[in-house]
């Protein structure tokens, strides 16, 4: 199973151009599930609607109940912004948590599940987006929690370990990503663990998705380094299912001459 998280900057840069950079760049990928970040949805459009038809998958779409901030960045009042899954099966269940913070930093995050009707099994799958300032690692920790309890309600039924996607605007030594996975700390919810898929990466690999290469990527926010994850519940499911083969980065320079976002992609292979 072919697993795909992706942050895809909403509205911002050439976005129409962009557009077709991030299919072209799916459809060569052939992915079987895909977890995206800040997708829009405006004038009757959605890009993950637009992309999910491409492609030949289901979608599922959760827009941000408070897009305001984000409206205010582009100077446009009616785009909508969202966190949507495409898959490859149909999309059985679904449910949306929003994503606390404190006033000064809510715009409307939130962590959408999809259960996917995969023959052999169904796959409790998530994608979130974390937020994004660069202090806000206690903000982070709480919504890491919620994550945690928001999986646990829904991961039953299945042997395929709950698959967890998103731009959690952590590294991937944060206080957050250490909580959420619980395999460094005491775990969020008592006994609930996940492996990030990278650590099964070839350790000479480029690993940032948040790259200073990216001509779209503020230097000033930073060194280059990886934010996006592609999470699987621990252990792996009694045939194998879950178990990690193989991970990479995807979309990380032009396609048709144009960057697809300012983040990279997260490409994983799973047993199942």
């Amino acid at each position: 199973m072919r697993v795909v998280t992706w942050n895809l900057w909403w509205r911002f840069g050439p976005w129409r151009e962009r557009q077709k950079a991030i299919l072209a760049v799916l459809r060569e990928l052939r992915p079987d599930v895909v977890g995206l970040q800040e997708v829009w949805a405006a004038d009757g459009e959605n890009l993950a609607e637009w992309l999910a038809g491409a492609l030949g998958m289901h979608c599922a779409w959760a827009p941000s109940p408070a897009p305001e901030r984000w409206r205010r960045r582009i100077d446009d009042p009616t785009a909508d912004i969202g966190t949507a899954v495409l898959s490859r099966w149909p999309v059985t269940e679904r449910d949306v948590l929003r994503l606390s913070a404190p006033d000064d930093l809510d715009d409307g995050r939130l962590a959408l599940y999809a259960r996917l009707a995969r023959p052999g099994g169904p796959v409790p799958f998530f994608t979130t987006h974390f937020t994004s300032a660069l202090h806000a690692s206690a903000v982070r920790c709480q919504q890491a929690a919620a994550l945690a309890e928001f999986v646990a309600a829904h991961r039953h039924g299945t042997g395929f370990p709950p698959v967890v996607t998103g731009d959690f605007n952590a590294r991937p030594d944060s206080d957050e990503i250490r909580l959420f996975s619980g395999t460094r700390t005491a775990p969020a919810v008592p006994g609930q663990v996940f492996f990030d898929a990278w650590e099964y990466a070839d350790p000479a690999a480029p690993s940032a998705t948040w790259d200073t290469t990216n001509p779209y990527v503020h230097a000033g926010l930073g060194p280059s380094v990886r934010v996006d994850y592609v999470l699987v519940g621990a252990p792996a499911g009694p045939e194998g299912e879950g178990t990690v083969l193989d991970v990479r980065r995807a979309g990380h320079g032009p396609a048709n001459g144009v960057w697809p976002s300012d983040h990279a992609a997260v490409v994983a292979d799973l047993e199942g």
